[in-house]
């Protein structure tokens, strides 16, 4: 994925969504699979609003985690929330 002004990532519908002390925990009833987001890939993933671009959302998580080493770790995030099935 990339960060640009054209994807608008969303959170797929029908999944189970539960938090815990330091992430989320998300469940794929269609794939009957169970994913833990910690909390770096839970608010990449709740910033997937289809509102906001890649670049808004690095961007916004930048914001929550100043001392992040690199931008690059939200991309990775989102690339993996869609590999996962969790986002498109």
């Amino acid at each position: 994925m990339t960060v640009d002004d054209n994807h608008l990532p969303v959170k797929v519908p029908g999944v189970e969504v539960n938090e815990v002390a330091d992430g989320l925990v998300v469940f794929d009833p269609g794939a009957q699979q169970v994913h833990y987001l910690n909390s770096t890939a839970s608010v990449v993933y709740e910033l997937c609003d289809g509102r906001s671009t890649t670049a808004i959302i690095v961007s916004g998580a930048l914001e929550l985690f100043p001392d992040a080493s690199s931008p690059e770790i939200f991309v990775e995030c989102l690339d993996d929330l869609a590999q996962r099935g969790l986002i498109r």
